[in-house]
């Protein structure tokens, strides 16, 4: 997949991926705060305040919303758009520890490399639907912040501190799911993109810390391939990237160990997800992030009953 060019502050947007997933955004992402958080069945556009513009009308709809002069006037059905009462925060946390740094997948390279790239086109999508987002970067601690807002800006404010970013030594995903769940106020809705390295039992505690605030969680699980499948052949020496004890081996004699262990951790995250009422994504750094964001967004869609909308 060749990248268009973007201007620096802009550089973890992809305009091919922008433009595969443009059309799953309203119908998907119109109901993360109602499916699982707020009042309102469609958070992003609301039927009571300032009128924005039409939208053709979509089986589930309310009737009592068509606009009856356009379909006077072009026999369409078309709904009236309102902006929404309220909105939602979004918060999105990317682990920079230095287990992030693993990997050489294209177009992409690292884990984290993909996650910035993944944490910005959900940053470009949820601006577009006029709610706010933020960004908190991790690894022991909270080492960047920026507050949710509203404004186009925001995506490059979000765009030039993933540059920034840089892999630490070690990470702790359940403090961090323990802060933010004591620092957000209102229901908002988080998502996490990290390789989850650690105990189980402690990031179970910080999902069930969050999701008792009725936030709505989404866990980016972002795993290279070798770490899926341990391809590796002959001798090699595994170097731990969080100051782990190296290891000379033969891959052979470790494998059939190594994917059992693999799939208990994954298996084990995603029950403790499910537990929560979290949703949990398995993500593959070998595949297109088109195809995992359109297929997150088409399973929440199907999830809250909405179907998709594409362009015409």
């Amino acid at each position: 997949m060749a990248q268009q060019k973007q201007p620096p502050n802009l550089r973890y947007l992809d305009a091919q991926v922008l433009e595969r997933v443009a059309a799953l955004q309203l119908s998907t992402l119109q109901t993360v705060e109602g499916l699982r958080v707020g009042q309102h069945r469609s958070p992003l556009r609301g039927f009571s305040t300032e009128f924005q513009h039409h939208r053709q009308y979509a089986p589930g709809d309310a009737v009592k919303h068509i606009d009856w002069r356009v379909y006077g006037r072009t026999q369409r059905y078309y709904i009236k758009l309102y902006e929404a009462e309220t909105n939602f925060d979004a918060y999105i946390l990317i682990d920079a520890s230095s287990s992030m740094r693993y990997g050489k997948t294209k177009p992409y390279g690292t884990k984290l490399e993909y996650a910035k790239y993944l944490a910005a086109t959900m940053a470009n999508l949820i601006i577009q639907q006029r709610d706010s987002v933020g960004l908190g970067v991790f690894d022991s601690k909270l080492r960047s912040f920026v507050p949710p807002a509203s404004k186009r800006g925001i995506v490059a404010t979000i765009c030039q501190k993933l540059a920034e970013a840089q892999d630490e030594p070690r990470t702790d995903v359940a403090a961090l799911l323990h802060e933010f769940a004591q620092r957000l106020k209102r229901r908002s809705f988080v998502m996490i993109i990290s390789d989850l390295f650690g105990e189980i039992d402690p990031i179970a505690r910080g999902l069930a810390h969050l999701a008792f605030s009725k936030h709505n969680i989404t866990v980016f699980h972002t795993m290279d391939p070798d770490e899926l499948e341990f391809p590796f052949k002959g001798t090699c020496r595994f170097v731990g990237l969080e100051n782990e004890p190296e290891i000379i081996t033969q891959p052979k004699r470790i494998a059939a160990a190594y994917k059992k262990e693999v799939e208990s951790f994954t298996s084990g995250l995603r029950r403790a997800c499910e537990n929560n009422h979290a949703d949990y994504v398995l993500v593959n750094t070998s595949r297109p992030l088109d195809t995992v964001l359109a297929e997150y967004l088409l399973r929440r869609g199907q999830l809250s009953g909405v179907g998709t909308t594409q362009k015409r």
